[in-house]
């Protein structure tokens, strides 16, 4: 009775913390001290590769991957017939697994909780037929005491995760009513989850104008086989599940198209707002354990939030596009020119390669409005704004500066390329045909660079606009540079 007693007391102290490791470390101290073992451990079962894995041991080292199959070995035998397996001497036991050399006979008994195995108490001694029927009966009783404790710990662990995961999702849920940078949100995001989910990587692909996924965010040390602007093929294995509109999970390294190859587990979330598929989200593990369906169920939330704030900032980002475009013309107006030309300057004096600025202007343009009418004045603003577009990269920002004014901004771009650039688009409006105009129309251009001309938006513009006025002095249809501007002139050049 004295025993059963002290086991009680042990039982209860065991049922006292909700710290899992703690747990763990206070049943082996308990079997190691009141019943004189030379060697104990606590497996615990891991569903997905069905088997035991030691989380806490005493005695002999065991080698830091040891494990045990479901149904092997007297641990596992023990596992899978749910009741405690006693061997009195391994060495005549044909389902002993040798891990420590010394010991004679072992005892193994289940952990369990509902009438499932979640693990094994495994007892050894080093003398033979150790384990007499009061032993046995003993350390059932108390793997019944520790199952609940470690049933316990791991409930509050997962309160304590899903307490995590809620306030995650709480404050991303807040930094989307007041974070209207897509781009800031999306980074925000991917950096946030791995710090309350079971994941490492974080990538976000969102639809563009043509309809295709392009990785638009990034965050995690998992090696990806896609990079930033890159668009999603649609044989890679998330965007084949893609019309179901559901999270997938899966082991990437089945697949032969995975966004993280390297990867154990991959959990593909498709964003969707008003019925429309508009990106999708990708979770992803080192780890094979699979993602306990409760935090997918909060990953989905988070991708239901995601997928609203998109579309917000979409919306804001188009309201504010709107605020930046010349009504008549379609391209940026003289406001966005001013705020991108100080976004350009800041980027080229931190990570150099310089950046231009044409200053353009429409030779006789008064002539046209007079003779033909201001309508066909505007016809012809539209299709030298549309010319400009055509012939420019996508980097470089096309503006209406007034009138028949325009401003173009050059990123990366100095001398002798702007001056080919200007050339380009002046010989290109020399040689369109611009229909009820019976005589050529053409363009004089000034052009400026940072540094050289400027290191200040004002002073930049102010060179380029005294290149402009040259150019026009010296006879219009031509292009002049601000830093000789009078030398380098160039009237009807091919």
């Amino acid at each position: 009775m004295q025993r059963v007693a002290i086991l009680y007391d042990a039982s209860q102290a065991v049922l006292s913390t909700f710290d899992l490791d703690e747990v763990l470390n206070q049943v082996l101290a308990i079997v190691r001290d009141y019943f004189h073992l030379q060697h104990g451990s606590i497996m615990l079962l891991d569903e997905t590769k069905q088997n035991l894995v030691v989380r806490a041991h005493f005695g002999d080292q065991l080698p830091d991957d040891f494990s045990v199959p479901f149904g092997k070995g007297i641990s596992g035998a023990a596992a899978k017939a749910r009741r405690p397996i006693y061997s009195p001497d391994v060495g005549t036991d044909p389902r002993y697994i040798k891990n420590i050399q010394s010991t004679r006979s072992e005892l193994a008994v289940p952990l369990m909780v509902r009438d499932e195995v979640v693990g094994v108490l495994d007892c050894q001694s080093d003398l033979p037929a150790f384990f007499d029927n009061e032993t046995v009966d003993l350390l059932t009783l108390f793997a019944t005491q520790a199952s609940i404790g470690l049933q316990n710990a791991k409930l509050y662990s997962q309160l304590q995760s899903r307490a995590a995961q809620m306030e995650a999702i709480n404050a991303i849920a807040k930094r989307t009513t007041v974070e209207l940078d897509l781009k800031e949100l999306l980074d925000r995001l991917c950096t946030q989850l791995p710090q309350s989910f079971p994941i490492e990587a974080v990538t976000v692909f969102l639809r563009d104008e043509e309809g295709d996924l392009v990785l638009r965010a990034q965050q995690g040390e998992m090696e990806c086989s896609m990079k930033l602007g890159d668009v999603l093929p649609g044989n890679f294995g998330c965007s084949m599940h893609l019309d179901s509109q559901r999270p997938y999970t899966g082991d990437p390294r089945g697949c032969p198209n995975a966004c993280y190859p390297k990867g154990k587990t991959e959990v593909c979330l498709p964003l969707v707002s008003f019925g429309e598929n508009i990106g999708l989200l990708v979770c992803a593990s080192e780890k094979e354990s699979k993602i306990p369906p409760s935090d997918i169920q909060a990953l989905e939330s988070v991708a239901d939030i995601l997928a609203t704030a998109t579309q917000n900032a979409r919306y804001v980002d188009r309201v504010r596009q709107l605020a930046y475009r010349d009504g008549l013309t379609g391209v940026f107006n003289r406001r966005y020119f001013e705020s991108r030309l100080v976004d350009e300057v800041t980027r080229a004096a931190r990570y150099g390669g310089g950046v231009s600025v044409l200053m353009i202007d429409l030779d006789h343009f008064k002539k046209i409005n007079d003779d033909f009418g201001h309508m066909l004045g505007d016809d012809v603003l539209r299709a030298v704004s549309s010319l400009f577009v055509r012939y420019l990269r996508k980097v470089d920002v096309v503006c209406r500066y007034g009138g028949e004014e325009f401003a173009i901004v050059l990123p990366a771009t100095q001398g002798a390329s702007a001056a080919a650039v200007a050339n380009k688009l002046r010989r290109a409006v020399a040689s369109h045909h611009f229909p009820g105009v019976p005589y050529p129309v053409t363009v004089s251009i000034g052009v400026s660079e940072f540094p050289s001309n400027g290191i200040t938006r004002d002073d930049i513009v102010r060179a380029a606009d005294a290149a402009l006025y040259e150019a026009k002095e010296g006879g219009r249809n031509r292009v002049c540079l601000a830093s000789t501007a009078t030398a380098n002139t160039s009237a009807g050049e091919g």
